[in-house]
């Protein structure tokens, strides 16, 4: 069984970073492939960014690129988004998720099979 625990969220201004943290508790960050997703008032849950498992391999969704960075602490089994350049419709609650790792990354929210609890991110303009 994999649990899931996010943290970090909060409210920063247009422009500015956060750093958000999903504790994983289980089997290591290698045999799993991992993401974040994100979903805003009245829409549905958005790809955000994904790694796979022992490769590495990322992928970002196109708002996102070259602002967010996914990344992952195998010692800490912790894994990580990085955003930078914050925008207003970056607002949501940010959710991470892990399904066995897999030769393709997945992309959409029924390819993974657990969740945490989410984390509220707030951009004021």
């Amino acid at each position: 069984q994999v649990q899931l625990a996010e943290s970090g969220g909060g409210s920063v201004q247009a422009g500015g970073s956060l750093r958000l943290s999903c504790t994983v508790s289980g089997p290591t960050l290698q045999t799993r492939q991992m993401a974040w997703f994100r979903q805003a008032i009245g829409k549905g849950r958005e790809f955000v960014a994904a790694i796979r498992g022992y490769s590495g391999r990322t992928d970002y969704a196109d708002s996102v690129k070259g602002r967010f960075t996914i990344s992952r602490d195998n010692a800490k089994t912790t894994l990580f988004l990085q955003m930078n350049s914050l925008k207003p419709e970056d607002t949501a609650i940010y959710y991470c998720a892990s399904r066995p790792n897999s030769v393709q990354l997945k992309l959409y929210d029924y390819d993974y099979e657990s969740w945490g609890q989410g984390t509220q991110v707030t951009i004021s303009s």
